[in-house]
């Protein structure tokens, strides 16, 4: 019981407006900003282009390999490209993890966060 009132008065003590409203909290936001929306609209893109181009045009029939189309080597592109996707956002993420300590280290200080 003890424990829970001790981490609950730290958590009043931390002035989340001033984090909010901060020089880096901003730039975190900026730069996760940055990635995300680049990157889901690649994904997004990237992964309706061959239900549609195979729907409605005949640019993924022709032969890549001996009988393997090009559909079928665009379908496992998508494969090796969610992987990819996930890797670099695990990487990014935990570089947005290291800016979001460092904040916190700050406010605990009481310094200009």
């Amino acid at each position: 019981m003890a424990v829970q009132e001790r981490s609950f008065e730290n958590r009043s003590a931390i002035d989340y407006s001033q984090i909010a409203q901060s020089s880096s909290f901003q730039h975190l936001m900026r730069a996760k900003k940055n990635f995300i929306l680049p990157a889901t609209l690649f994904f997004l893109v990237f992964y309706f282009a061959l239900p549609i181009l195979t729907s409605y045009s005949n640019v993924l029939n022709s032969s890549a390999i001996g009988p393997i189309s090009w559909a079928w080597v665009f379908a496992f592109a998508q494969f090796i490209m969610t992987w990819a996707l996930c890797m670099l956002y695990s990487k990014r993420a935990a570089k947005f993890d290291e800016i979001v300590e460092q904040m916190k280290q700050e406010a605990k200080e009481g310094g200009n966060v």
